[in-house]
């Protein structure tokens, strides 16, 4: 198989979408909702918004099965993309604008230019941190079992490495392994530019 060839269950998933079967969609829920909904969460930073997010995104797979371009990568890159940008536009249309409420309230337009510009270099910011954090999440979701189960009881359940050991039936050697590969992926997507790190789409102007 080449390298660029998608898995063959993306290719099977996406023609079973494209036939209407909706237990094909239940079936790709099963395997992403988690993954799109905290990645949702960490970029709106609302459970609500989230949920909202998770129900638009399988809707637009389900409504538009032939957007997916294998050439592109795997459905779950896809998938990420679409969560992605649906996170970025309800995060700028939440976000009012100053010089809008300048008029709203009957005052001077004098600095609400100024305001409006500083808004949006805020959102902006904003967007870049939620992005990176999401790519985040992405990496560590993409990553092979043993090495996101290895970071998962090292750094959210706080084990050392022995423990971690023990908890994955390996031996000390094997996890202090599969935490530095954990870690030197981690590390070298962080140091690469937004775009080169990402799955396609990731960090762009929507």
């Amino acid at each position: 198989m080449a390298k660029d060839t998608p898995p063959r269950w993306d290719r099977r998933m996406q023609q079973r979408l494209a036939r209407g079967e909706a237990a094909a969609l239940g079936e790709l829920y099963d395997r992403f909702a988690s993954l799109v909904h905290s990645q949702a969460h960490r970029m709106l930073d609302d459970e609500s918004a989230a949920d909202l997010v998770t129900r638009e995104v399988f809707a637009h797979v389900w409504e538009n099965p032939d957007a997916y371009d294998p050439k592109q990568g795997s459905m779950r890159a896809w998938v990420a993309r679409l969560t992605h940008r649906q996170s970025v536009r309800r995060l700028r249309d939440a976000e009012p604008s100053p010089f809008s409420r300048v008029y709203e309230d009957g005052g001077e337009n004098d600095g609400g230019e100024a305001a409006d510009s500083a808004a949006r270099q805020e959102l902006e910011e904003r967007v870049r941190r939620a992005t990176a954090s999401a790519r985040a999440d992405y990496i560590v979701a993409s990553m092979p079992a043993p090495l996101r189960a290895a970071l998962e009881l090292a750094y959210i359940q706080r084990r050392d490495y022995r423990q971690t050991a023990a908890d994955l039936g390996v031996t000390e050697a094997e996890a202090r392994r599969r935490l530095r590969l954990g870690l030197q992926l981690l590390s070298t997507a962080a140091a690469r530019p937004l775009e080169g790190s990402s799955p396609p789409g990731y960090g762009q102007t929507l």
